[in-house]
């Protein structure tokens, strides 16, 4: 399948073919069934981070036990670990300066 080059901000889970602003972030080359899969991705963090939210006003529930956190960090970890695969040197630097994938170093 043919790769093409989009813009990546992981803050508002953008994905764009189009540089626009803030969402170059990261740039990643990825064909239609990686894309897909970096969307899916994305949408379970959402749905983690909403879950998260709605648990954030029960107060007799901790924190630290929350599984909507645990599952959206999980998918923070896919997420960069899909965005240094697909990434452009610059982004595989980037990521590995972070120090969020703790296989790189």
């Amino acid at each position: 399948m043919e790769k093409n080059q989009y813009y990546v901000n992981i803050g508002t889970r953008e994905i764009s073919i189009n540089h626009d602003g803030n969402n170059d972030e990261f740039m990643i080359n990825a064909d239609r069934e990686e894309l897909l899969l970096l969307r899916e991705v994305f949408n379970e963090m959402y749905n983690s981070d909403t879950r998260a939210f709605f648990r954030s006003h029960v107060p007799f529930e901790e924190y630290h036990k929350d599984s909507s956190n645990d599952e959206y960090d999980e998918g923070m970890m896919r997420a960069f670990q899909m965005l240094y695969d697909l990434g452009d040197e610059k982004t595989r630097q980037h990521i590995s300066g972070m120090g969020v994938l703790k296989d790189l170093n």
